[in-house]
Parts: structure tokens; C-alpha cells; sequence
């Protein structure tokens, strides 16, 4: 990782809500989950805030890095139904060796539908690919 990537930085990321972004097309497998309202699901929103981290970071990244969220700490707030735009704001609030910490806010132009915080850490991709093989050789599903 650069010593580029400093507290502070922000970066904003639109995002336009499809269908299957929305909650029945979660676990379209689950009868319950599949009967509940057509609006953003939380969990594509809590990827949408890890794609705006990963955005805000890339630039820093030297070959062969990436990052993996450690930890995420959001409310969702607000229902925001396809169609809609959300608009997330990332801003990195401290940086601890390859620990990362962010400030997430997206808001859908007419609500904030949720905020909080997320935890990234930077890896080597060859080197976490290797150790994933070897768990999955072990457990017999490689």
C-alpha cells in the first residue's frame, strides 16, 4: 500500500437501483424473503458502501493488493425502491498499518438510507488465494 492513502480522503459513488437489487431476489429460495417488498436490500447496500471504500482506496493500492471488509456497523434508514439513485459519500478516518477505517452516508436524493462505519484490511491476492485453496482442499470442495 502507498503511503498516499491518508485520513480524510473521500470519494462519492452513484449507483442506480435495478430489480435485482431489491430484497425478493436476495434468497429467492427463502418463500418469506421472496414475498417482502421490491426496495434496496440491506445487504446489496452494505455492498454498495464496501464498493465505495474499495473505490476510494484502489488508487493507493500497489500490483497485486486488494482489500477485504473486516467489519461493517451500518443502520439502514431509509426504503429506496429501483430506479433510484443512491448516492454514497466514503471518507477514510484512520489508517493503522494495513487496517483501514471509513465513515460511510448514502442517501437516495430524497432520504438518507443509511450510515455508519466499515472496517477494511489490504491484502496480497496470491498470497490470501493460496491460504482459500488450501482450506478448500482441506475441507475436500476444492
Amino acid at each position: 500500500m502507498k503511503p498516499s492513502l491518508q485520513p480524510g480522503m473521500k470519494h462519492t459513488l452513484a449507483f442506480k437501483v435495478p430489480e435485482n437489487r431489491t430484497v425478493p431476489y436476495l434468497y429467492p429460495e427463502s418463500e418469506d424473503i421472496a414475498a417482502m417488498p421490491k426496495v434496496f436490500a440491506t445487504a446489496f447496500m452494505v455492498g454498495l458502501f464496501e464498493w465505495a471504500c474499495i473505490d476510494l482506496m484502489k488508487p493507493h493500492l500497489d500490483a497485486g493488493e486488494g482489500s477485504l471488509g473486516t467489519h461493517v456497523d451500518f443502520s439502514h434508514l431509509a426504503a429506496t425502491p429501483p430506479g433510484m439513485t443512491v448516492t454514497v459519500e466514503a471518507e477514510c478516518t484512520a489508517v493503522d498499518g494495513k487496517r483501514l477505517s471509513f465513515k460511510v452516508r448514502g442517501h437516495d436524493g430524497d432520504a438518507v438510507i443509511g450510515e455508519g462505519r466499515h472496517e477494511r484490511v489490504v491484502v496480497a491476492w496470491d498470497k490470501f488465494n493460496q491460504r482459500v485453496a488450501q482450506k478448500a482442499a482441506a475441507a475436500g470442495v476444492a
